[in-house]
């Protein structure tokens, strides 16, 4: 893998949560990955079983990765083998996200989200 100097003269992130990275400088392999559910009702019944991560056929699927067919053939030269930035400013990075300056070999990220909604039959309003 080719390696160069990372230099950022400024870096401001206010927030870096959720499994997520802040990298500087080179990486052999980056892998992000998280699950979330997302539930959204109009009155609060709890049904006790809607954190279960294996009961939702999303969080089990196999990721269909197509197969790189393309042959790619490029010519390189870096004059200065230096990554320079001088400033970034990142307000958050959340859910499995990379914020990275350098060179890397893999990057594999996913994120599953599952979004429920939860809404009352027409008629039972006035049963809150």
């Amino acid at each position: 893998m080719l390696t160069r100097i990372s230099s950022v003269d400024h870096l401001e992130v206010k927030q870096v949560v959720f499994s997520s990275v802040l990298q500087l400088g080179d990486s052999c392999i980056l892998n992000g990955f998280s699950r979330a559910l997302a539930v959204q009702r109009e009155t609060e019944i709890f049904y006790g079983d809607e954190g279960n991560f294996p009961s939702y056929r999303i969080f089990k699927k196999p990721l269909p990765l197509p197969p790189i067919t393309e042959s790619i053939s490029f010519l390189r030269h870096n004059i200065n083998p230096i990554i320079k930035v001088n400033n970034i400013d990142v307000t958050a990075v959340s859910n499995s996200s990379i914020l990275h300056v350098g060179n890397s070999q893999t990057v594999s990220m996913e994120v599953r989200v599952k979004h429920i909604r939860q809404l009352l039959l027409e008629g039972h309003e006035q049963d809150i």
